[in-house]
């Protein structure tokens, strides 16, 4: 017989799923959203977040809202999270967090209240709730915090550098990963898989695929599982 949960994230049927994304406006939530809205097994795409999507699209529905008191959702079968900033853009450490550990997890207990079953999130490499790192250890605390919710099914994707046009998404340079980008492009037949720049859409297409065929627990996607080659 088969157990409820494994019926949660069964993804046989061919249509009508609804979808939450958060972090559309990033680099990889742009790429989730628009493979989404091309997926015919999608009905709708909800998208939340801070500001209004310039995006219009008869699939997408979005709203903008408080992740500090986020109302309730509309009900949705899946939920994909690539919320983030960094120290400069936050203006302190307690922003930051504010946005990649607090705004995370509250996006992600009001998606399982709203029937969410299967969760995808974007981390990064380095993430370690006991490092040392500012920014790798809020990564793993993120983490940490969402494999305690109890969620049925959560794929982490933890990718290396990030290769994408910010400025097109009315996002400020950051100059060091700009630089880091340069000699990652140019080093890229040198460097290992997993430590190659990796761009965004890859990063957007692996965990949708990892959501349709997801089981029950929780999976991690490496840099290195998410390159195309």
């Amino acid at each position: 017989m088969t157990s409820k949960s494994e019926t949660e994230v069964d993804m046989a049927t061919d249509h009508g799923r609804v979808v939450l994304v958060s972090g559309a406006t990033g680099l990889v939530g742009q790429e989730i959203v628009a493979l989404l809205l091309a997926d015919r097994t999608v009905e709708v795409v909800h998208c939340i977040g801070r500001r209004p999507l310039a995006l219009k699209h008869p699939k997408l529905q979005n709203q903008v809202v408080d992740f500090a008191a986020i109302p309730d959702l509309p009900k949705v079968d899946e939920c994909y999270i690539a919320l983030g900033t960094t120290i400069k853009v936050a203006g302190s450490q307690d922003a930051f967090r504010a946005i990649d550990l607090d705004a995370v997890v509250a996006v992600t207990r009001a998606a399982k209240s709203a029937g969410a079953s299967r969760f995808g999130v974007v981390s990064a490499m380095g993430a370690n709730p006991q490092s040392r790192v500012f920014y790798n250890r809020i990564k793993g605390e993120m983490e940490l915090a969402l494999t305690s919710l109890g969620l049925t099914c959560l794929v982490i994707a933890r990718p290396s550098l990030l290769d994408g046009e910010r400025t097109t998404l009315g996002q400020p340079e950051r100059s060091g990963e700009e630089l880091g980008l340069w000699l990652a492009r140019r080093l890229r037949p040198l460097l290992p898989l997993n430590y190659r720049a990796i761009l965004a859409k890859d990063v957007a297409q692996a965990l949708i695929r990892a959501i349709k065929v997801a089981k029950p627990g929780v999976m991690t996607l490496t840099s290195g599982d998410m390159q195309s080659g």
